[in-house]
């Protein structure tokens, strides 16, 4: 019986020993792996691009002409010239004055003649379409004047003159000029007369009645306060 006793001891001891080697063991090598990290890539928050900026300014030389039945708008632009190589700032438009040449009732200027005519007068065609009559004949210097389409949008298609034609045009001229204001005032009236013969239009003032001779002589009082 002591001897059984015996070797049941022996069994036990065995057996405590080796679950306690097992544990050390597992322990041991729990220390000596190391935590697995979560390498998944964690998405990132949008940045929504940022709107660029946008320059809402009016760009220099911009100019809006309204319908046929309404007098043009000239904005208070300052106009950038070239002459003599340097940069020189046009005055800011206070005023203006407009003629209308306008074709009887059922006629119109076909566009072949009215370019050669414009041109004969001196009249260079500008990128913003219109056709400027500038201190001097051969285009340089300020503008002193500008020949419009009488209707919308108040422009010409100079590469489709053959096929343009209109019934009326408009001059004018803003204050105050650069230059002699009075003698830009006579070439654009004088441009207005020889218009008018070429294609047997009428010439009218800014209210659109014929042109008066005390009409005329009140636009010079007018460019008068502008000279300097």
């Amino acid at each position: 019986m002591a001897e059984e006793l015996r070797w049941a001891l022996i069994v036990i001891s065995a057996l405590v020993i080796g679950g306690l080697l097992i544990h050390g063991l597992w322990s041991v090598r729990k220390k000596e792996t190391p935590e697995q990290t979560d390498n998944t890539p964690k998405p990132q928050p949008k940045v929504e691009p940022a709107a660029p900026a946008t320059d809402n300014e009016p760009e220099l030389g911009d100019m809006n002409f309204s319908a046929v039945d309404e007098e043009p708008t000239v904005e208070p632009v300052v106009e950038e010239q070239q002459q003599d190589g340097a940069l020189a700032a046009a005055p800011e438009p206070q005023d203006f004055i407009i003629l209308h040449i306008e074709m009887p009732e059922g006629l119109s200027m076909a566009g072949s003649k009215l370019l050669p005519c414009v041109l004969s007068l001196g009249f260079k065609y500008s990128d913003e379409g219109f056709f400027n009559r500038h201190v001097e004949p051969s285009g340089n210097g300020p503008v002193l004047f500008r020949l419009v389409n009488m209707f919308n949008p108040g422009t010409f298609d100079i590469d489709n003159m053959e096929q343009f034609s209109t019934a009326g045009v408009s001059l004018f001229m803003t204050l105050p000029c650069e230059g002699d204001s009075l003698a830009a005032f006579n070439m654009l009236n004088s441009a207005a007369k020889k218009l008018s013969d070429e294609f047997g239009a009428t010439v009218l003032d800014h209210q659109r009645q014929p042109l008066s001779v005390e009409t005329v002589r009140s636009y010079v009082e007018r460019v008068r306060e502008f000279t300097a």
